[in-house]
């Protein structure tokens, strides 16, 4: 069995949230709107791999806020995953996308669950919850 740690970042500025879309020929989930971020390096600190995946995907410098939720799962190709949930700031919004992605988006928070993957609405009503935007 194979195990990996991940991070991933809702990351907000001017009160919108950050969307990217999968490759439709991703071997996960393709072509879904999701959250940037991915797999840590083995001995990884998640705030640096988080950091390190976010300017990758989408060439942005981020703030980390806070860590707000943890997943673990199974991949669809058999890897256990326990994945880090952060919510992160952008003092811009010119966004450069990776090879990992086809288009982004940024989206205002209350409109964002009709846009954002299935699989990431947990994690939109817990911001939305314990009111953790204001602290972006």
């Amino acid at each position: 069995m194979e195990a990996r740690n991940a991070a991933k970042a809702f990351i907000v500025c001017g009160g919108d949230l950050l969307l990217l879309k999968r490759r439709p020929n991703d071997v996960q989930m393709p072509g879904i709107w999701e959250v940037p971020g991915g797999r840590l390096e083995i001995g990884e600190n998640p705030f640096d791999g988080l950091k390190r995946e976010v300017k990758e995907e989408t060439g942005l410098e981020v703030e980390v806020v806070c860590p707000f939720h943890v997943n673990h799962f199974r991949r669809q190709d058999g890897q256990t995953i326990t994945m880090l949930v952060f919510l992160c700031k952008a003092g811009e919004k010119d966004v450069v996308l990776s090879e990992e992605h086809t288009d982004f988006d940024w989206v205002e928070l209350g409109s964002a669950r009709e846009k954002i993957s299935d699989y990431f609405h947990k994690e939109l009503d817990m911001l939305n919850r314990f009111d953790l935007i204001k602290h972006v």
